[in-house]
C-alpha cells in the first residue's frame, strides 16, 4: 500500500474484509430465493463506484443499483456484466444507450412510459415500474394503477410474440421505496405502504406480468422480513453504516456491521502558537495558552465541512486533536499539544480508527447536523480510494 500512497496528501483506505463481512450479514438475513441488489449510486456512497462494484460483485451481489444512466454505463465500461437498474430518472436522450448496454431503467411517470416508444434499439427494453406508496417522491400513485395497466397491456409477452408491430419492452420489475422504515417502534407507515404495494403486485400478476418484486432497502431488510419479496436493495449497510440509531439499537446485538472506510491525511507543518495568538480566517479562535499546533492539508473542498470549525476532531498518534479556528478550503489547524514525538508527514485520521480511538461517520454527522449518508457521499471523489 505504501506505493499507492506515494505522493498523496490525503487518501481513503477501503477494507475488503469488512465489505465481505457486511455482504455476508445481509445475505444471511434474506431468503435464499431472494436476490441482493448492491446500491452503488453516488460514487458508491463515496467509496468509488467502479472499485466497490467490482469488489461486491466478487462477494456475490446479484444486481447493481445506480442513480443514473451515466453511472450504469461507467460500470459496463469497467466490465461489470451483472444486471444493473437505474433507480433514478433517465433522460429520454439516454434511454437508447442504456438499453443498448443491457441496462434496466425505472419508469415512474406516464411521460417516461411514453418516451419508451421513441427509443430505437435492437435490445429488449427492460423496465422496472416504480410505485409511490407513500414516499411522495418518485413513482406512480395508487390511483394510476388502472391507467398504468392499460398502457402496459401491449407489453405482455403473449401479445409481443411474433408480432413486430409491438415494441420489445419487458416489464422486468415492480418496486417501491419506504418513507419511514428506520424506526422499528413505529412500523405503521411501512405496513401501510406494503399493503398498497401488494395491490400493485396482485394486479400486475393477474394481468399476466411476472416482474421481480422489490421494496426493502437496508432498514426494511433488517426490520421487516415481510418486505424482502424477490429482491432487496442494500446501500448504506454494505458500507458498514447503520441507516439510523434506531435500526442500530434494534440490530446491533444480532449483527456486527463494520465501517469499510478510513479517511487519512498527513501533518504538513508544526509550530507553537503563543497565548493570545489567533488562528485562521477572521481569527475566530484565540489561544488561551501556548499550544503546539499542526496543519493538515484538507478542508471543506475535500469534504471536511466548515461546520467543524473549532469543534471537529482528528486522530494523531491515537489521540483526539481538536480543530482550531475556522476550517479553510484546503487546510485545517489542529491542537497536537498532547501528542508526543509528532512530526511532519505523520498520518492523521479524519474518519475511522486510530489506535484505540475512533471517529465514525455518525459522530461527524451529529457535529454537522446531518446524516452519516451525507458525511461519506460528500467526500471529494477526486481523493484516491485505496482498496486493502
Amino acid at each position: 500500500m505504501m506505493d499507492q500512497k506515494k505522493g498523496l496528501r490525503t487518501w481513503l483506505e477501503i477494507d475488503r474484509k469488512a465489505i465481505k463481512n457486511n455482504y455476508t450479514i445481509f445475505r444471511s438475513i434474506i431468503p435464499q430465493t431472494s436476490k441482493l441488489m448492491a446500491v452503488v449510486k453516488s460514487n458508491a456512497y463515496g467509496h468509488d463506484l467502479v472499485s466497490f462494484s467490482k469488489e461486491i460483485s466478487l462477494c456475490g451481489a446479484d444486481w447493481f443499483g445506480v442513480d443514473s444512466a451515466v453511472e450504469a454505463l461507467a460500470l459496463r465500461k469497467a466490465g461489470i456484466k451483472k444486471p444493473i437498474l437505474v433507480l433514478g430518472y433517465t433522460l429520454p436522450s439516454m434511454l437508447d444507450q442504456a438499453f443498448d448496454a443491457d441496462v434496466s431503467v425505472s419508469i415512474s411517470s406516464f411521460e417516461s412510459l411514453k418516451a419508451l416508444e421513441k427509443v430505437k434499439t435492437k435490445k429488449t427494453k427492460k423496465i422496472h415500474i416504480k410505485v409511490d406508496t407513500g414516499m411522495g417522491r418518485q413513482g406512480f400513485l395508487t390511483e394510476d394503477l388502472k391507467k398504468v395497466l392499460d398502457k402496459l397491456s401491449i407489453f405482455l409477452p403473449r401479445r409481443q410474440a411474433g408480432n413486430s408491430q409491438f415494441p420489445k419492452i419487458k416489464v422486468e420489475g415492480l418496486f417501491t421505496h419506504f418513507a419511514a422504515a428506520k424506526n422499528p417502534a413505529f412500523p405503521k407507515n411501512t405496513y401501510e405502504q406494503i399493503g398498497k404495494f401488494k395491490k400493485w403486485i396482485e394486479a400486475l400478476r393477474k394481468a399476466g406480468f411476472e416482474p421481480i418484486i422489490h421494496a426493502a432497502a437496508s432498514s426494511g431488510t433488517l426490520i421487516f422480513p415481510e418486505s424482502h419479496f424477490d429482491m432487496v436493495r442494500i446501500g448504506i449497510g454494505l458500507y458498514g453504516l447503520w441507516p439510523s440509531p434506531e435500526v442500530e439499537a434494534f440490530s446491533k446485538d444480532k449483527y456486527f456491521l463494520e465501517p469499510i472506510l478510513t479517511w487519512k491525511t498527513i501533518i504538513s507543518e508544526i509550530k507553537t502558537l503563543k497565548k493570545g495568538d489567533g488562528v485562521g480566517y477572521d481569527l475566530t479562535e484565540i489561544m488561551n495558552k501556548d499550544k503546539k499546533v499542526a496543519v493538515c492539508p484538507i478542508g471543506y473542498w475535500h469534504g471536511f465541512p466548515r461546520a467543524f470549525s473549532s469543534i471537529g476532531r482528528v486522530l494523531v498518534g491515537g489521540k483526539r486533536c481538536r480543530v482550531l479556528g475556522r476550517v479553510s478550503m484546503d487546510m485545517i489547524v489542529i491542537d497536537v499539544s498532547q501528542v508526543e514525538n509528532v512530526k511532519v508527514e505523520d498520518e492523521a485520521v479524519i474518519l475511522g480508527k486510530g489506535g484505540k480511538e475512533e471517529i465514525n461517520a455518525d459522530e461527524l454527522a451529529r457535529l454537522s447536523g446531518t446524516s452519516n449518508y451525507e458525511v461519506v457521499t460528500r467526500i471529494n471523489p477526486l481523493i484516491k480510494r485505496i482498496y486493502i
